[in-house]
């Protein structure tokens, strides 16, 4: 005798042990970033009533771009078990370019911008190459290259010190430029929900079509309602400040493609199975060399990215535009997003969770108006913690056979 309803309870049921087995086998995913970004954002609202004012959470949301495109591509490096050091000079070696080539030798913005995002590739290519085909490790091969670039920004300055972007350029709007309308920010709100949605749903019919275990419609329908909350609330606040912020938008689509290409294109699994093993990955048929090489050149793509939105936001680019604490934070965002240092496990929403740790810790402080001291320590310990948490959950992976 079937009991109405039957088939859903069974299917919970199974969620909920599966779920457990997720637990005590070290998956349990961002769970652990997502209640510790909580924590941090009502520790700060309790100390200073203004932290979650619309205000406070817009300029997080742009703040948050520039190192979040660095930790972007950081991760891809990292799920092949390497990792960059130079990403704070390679962003500020693509910047410098950008901004001598457009405004001291009057070169038009488009292709200045293009030759800085290229000069980012061709340095991830130098990199990859003494990498993965010359056998240096990466460690020494981008060490060399944090100091090197940062020289050849400073040649390519030159004596000019500071230079000031153009108030109304291209560069000088990514982080300056609002959508207005609310109907912007709830339209993206409404388009991300749906399209989780859509995803998630045609991937159960895929493991249905396939005889594979699936996650019950409930769940997903829970999922979605809980994206739909968060995402519709983000837009409300946005919309209460100055609207939806280009920067914003603009970091979302590369976390929505680039997530794609890790989860459902053949490079990303080739990337994926690399991390999880190099002589498994070279015995399956993969050209090692070329996938570690190409991870390089994403790293330092978007660190060029990055530091042409980090140039944006103070509208100038300076000798002093390299911070030691810009690598630190894109490495730490990764991880912090739950990246694992060992390689083979994480995903782009790594570097959003990260950075808005990270970004979250930094305001706060500021708010507060103590010593930037403090930041850093409080940042660091975040960090030991994902690391400790990475490394407790590889272990239990290990000892259930999956690690």
């Amino acid at each position: 005798m079937s009991v109405p309803g039957g088939s859903t309870v069974r299917g919970a049921e199974r969620f909920a042990d599966a779920f457990g087995r997720r637990l005590g086998g070290g998956t349990i995913g961002s769970v652990p970033v997502v209640l510790g970004l909580l924590a941090i954002w009502a520790v700060f609202q309790i100390l200073n009533p203004h932290f979650l004012s619309p205000r406070n959470l817009s300029n997080l949301s742009v703040d948050i771009v520039g190192t979040g495109m660095l930790a972007l591509g950081v991760i891809f490096v990292l799920l092949v078990g390497e990792i960059d050091l130079s990403v704070g000079s390679v962003s500020g070696l693509a910047s410098a370019l950008y901004a001598v080539l457009n405004v001291n030798l009057g070169m038009a913005e488009p292709p200045a911008i293009v030759l800085g995002v290229l000069c980012g590739t061709a340095v991830g290519f130098v990199h990859g190459f003494f990498t993965a085909v010359v056998g240096v490790p990466a460690f020494v091969v981008t060490l060399a290259g944090l100091l090197g670039w940062y020289g050849l920004m400073l040649f390519i300055m030159g004596t000019y010190g500071t230079i000031n972007l153009n108030d109304q350029g291209v560069v000088a709007q990514l982080t300056n430029y609002y959508f207005s309308d609310v109907a912007a920010a709830y339209a993206l709100a409404a388009l991300g929900t749906a399209g989780y949605f859509l995803t998630a749903w045609r991937g159960v019919k895929r493991r249905r079509a396939a005889g594979v275990p699936t996650r019950p419609p409930a769940v997903i329908a829970l999922r979605t309602g809980a994206l739909a909350v968060i995402a519709f609330a983000a837009a409300y606040v946005l919309n209460r400040f100055q609207g939806l912020p280009l920067a914003l938008l603009i970091f979302l689509v590369f976390l929505v493609v680039l997530d794609y290409v890790l989860r459902r294109t053949t490079y990303g699994r080739m990337i994926f199975a690399l991390g999880g093993g190099v002589e498994a990955a070279r015995r399956a048929g993969i050209n090692v060399a070329w996938v570690r090489t190409s991870a390089f050149m994403m790293s330092s793509t978007m660190a060029a990215i990055g530091g042409l939105f980090l140039a944006s936001r103070i509208n100038s680019v300076s000798q002093t535009s390299v911070t030691t604490d810009l690598l630190m934070n894109a490495i730490a965002a990764a991880v912090i997003g739950g990246t694992s240092l060992f390689g083979g496990r994480g995903s782009t929403w790594s570097a959003l969770l990260g950075v808005l740790v990270i970004q979250s810790i930094a305001s706060g402080v500021a708010l507060m108006d103590i010593q930037t001291a403090v930041q850093f320590m409080i940042t660091g310990g975040v960090l030991l913690l994902a690391v400790v948490i990475d490394s407790l959950s590889r272990r239990a992976q290990r000892a259930h056979g999956r690690a």
